[in-house]
């Protein structure tokens, strides 16, 4: 792994990129190759967010491997695929496939192991390393904000290695942290949770608006199974009150193989194995998200097969942790973690098995897969955050199938600067307790009205904060879309730069608009949607039915 960056006490860049996730990493290869000095700050030491840290399998739409997106990105699964044919030894067959998918999770088309992932993504930044236009600061937690008027002019750090403050100043700021950290820190206009049908005019928003109203969010782990062993955990302390619990509309308890469906809401079951070999399952919870098939590999290089545990029976939902004390915060994660390891128990000592019998003493936590040593991801999947108040906010009038009557395409925005296509997909809520929203939505696009605050002129949101609602949200927050808007942030950030003006004059200036567009679309990121085939609007994970 790299060099963790400079250990300096102050640091200067054209760009601050506050937040190492996909849309981080994007933003920071935007910028970099358009000429711009890069300062990127992660408070983990592996890059690359819910694909890496959370344990997070690509969630993609179906057209992923026509070449449809951001060819930036399409770099970044090619690598990946290109580092297994490298360095693992894949069997003959898995070599020859052209589409490599080393898990056969069906998720998607590539379910990998994350380290494999974070190797790619230090070798894409590598080069910019070495010629130091870019210092990438591991382990590195956002302290303060420095702001002048309507501009933020610099920010502290914490080197969690050290405890040394390092400041950073920068022309740009661009927020790609999990929860839209610098928003609060900076005083810039946002919002979280759920907001009211009246405000927004949205079919499936509350009735009141709610900011404590959010996701649940879930605390990845990998497993393998070795049938004849025993690797129980220790009995979680608070087993037997999460075993128990029971949302008002879950058909039973939530530790248990029967479900809510995600779309009907009519009990489903999704079983761990629903057979003894892989010819035998139908779409259990095992092969949804499996990172590595042994049959993929050489006879005896992996004892198991290793999938990652994000399921419906690990969403968290007790309490909220987006604009909650730092106390609090820590709560729900601890609780989250805690919550995760019961249902691992609950599985290893009390699920009824497939065979007729009862537990699965043989499935054992991987935290070697995911960075750890606990067994769990280095990271909770965070699934919202804080989201700023932009310019033009995606509505669900401007991308859900139900509310666009009449239409066969989501609005198209003459700003537009990416493209995404995801299903409207939000998991059980706190506070309200509400079911899943999981509804159609047509392939979109990303407004540069939603990447311009309101008022702060020099911050730009890199990831899933930008100007959405809660309801669009869960559109905009999967891996190629992210990457997109950090791509798109990048790209405004160091095109501003170069002429000298601020991000949201770009968009007041039909040229300047025209000349960002086609910058775009010379580096590779498409903005309009290709004109093939039937883009049907049933966009969420196109290879698999249902969950998780």
């Amino acid at each position: 792994m790299p060099a963790t960056g400079l250990r300096v006490t102050g640091l200067r860049a054209d760009i601050l990129v506050l937040g190492g996730g996909l849309g981080g990493i994007a933003a920071t290869l935007a910028a970099l190759r358009l000429g711009r000095r890069v300062v990127l700050a992660e408070a983990l030491d592996w890059l690359g967010g819910q694909l890496t840290a959370q344990g997070v399998p690509f969630d993609e739409h179906p057209w992923i491997e026509l070449g449809v997106g951001s060819q930036s990105y399409a770099t970044l699964r090619q690598r990946i695929r290109d580092y297994y044919r490298r360095h693992y030894p894949l069997s003959e067959q898995a070599r020859a496939a052209s589409l490599l998918n080393p898990g056969m999770g069906n998720v998607g088309t590539l379910c990998h192991e994350p380290r494999v992932a974070v190797r790619v993504i230090d070798d894409l930044l590598a080069p910019f390393e070495s010629n130091r236009r870019l210092a990438v600061l591991r382990r590195h937690a956002l302290v303060s904000a420095e702001r002048d008027g309507d501009r933020i002019t610099g920010v502290t750090l914490r080197d969690l290695a050290s405890g040394r403050h390092v400041a950073v100043e920068a022309a740009i700021v661009i927020d790609a942290s999990e929860t839209g950290e610098l928003l609060e820190a900076g005083g810039v206009e946002h919002v979280f949770g759920a907001e009211a049908a009246r405000e927004t005019g949205e079919l499936h928003a509350l009735t009141e608006a709610d900011p404590f109203d959010q996701q649940s969010l879930t605390w990845c782990f990998a497993l393998d199974y070795l049938p004849e062993q025993d690797h129980t955990i220790d009995r979680p302390a608070r087993y037997a009150e999460f075993r128990d619990l029971k949302l008002d509309f879950w058909p039973n308890r939530q530790f248990d193989w029967t479900v809510s469906d995600h779309v009907t809401h009519k009990p489903l079951q999704r079983a761990l194995f629903t057979g003894d070999s892989d010819a035998d399952y139908l779409f259990d919870l095992w092969h949804a998200r499996r990172i590595a098939w042994r049959r993929n590999f050489a006879p005896g290089f992996y004892e198991s097969d290793i999938t990652i545990a994000n399921w419906p029976q690990m969403d968290y939902w007790l309490k909220p942790a987006i604009g909650v004390t730092e106390a609090e915060h820590a709560a729900a994660l601890e609780e989250a973690r805690q919550f995760s390891l019961s249902f691992l128990y609950w599985m290893q000592t009390e699920a009824p098995r497939h065979d007729g019998g009862q537990g699965y003493r043989g499935l054992r936590l991987r935290g070697d897969v995911l960075g750890t040593n606990d067994g769990l991801a280095k990271q909770v999947y965070y699934r919202e955050g804080r989201r700023l108040r932009a310019e033009l906010t995606v509505l669900e009038q401007h991308i859900g199938v139900a509310a666009r009557p009449g239409a066969s395409a989501a609005q198209s925005f003459p700003d537009s600067v990416g493209i995404g296509a995801y299903r409207i997909d939000l998991h059980p809520s706190t506070s309200r307790l509400r079911d899943t929203v999981d509804i159609d939505s047509y392939p979109f696009e990303i407004p540069l009205g939603a990447l311009l605050p309101v008022r702060v002129d020099n911050l730009l949101p890199g990831c899933k904060n930008l100007g959405t609602t809660r309801i669009t949200s869960g559109a905009y927050r999967v891996h190629p879309v992210e990457w997109s808007i950090g791509e798109a942030s990048g790209t405004l950030a160091a095109f501003a730069l170069a002429h000298g003006i601020p991000p949201r004059a770009v968009r007041a200036d039909p040229g300047r608009l025209a000349a960002l567009q086609q910058l775009l679309v010379d580096g590779g990121a498409p903005i309009r949607w290709p004109s093939f085939g039937a883009l049907t609007p049933r966009t969420r994970r196109g290879y698999r039915p249902g969950q998780p």
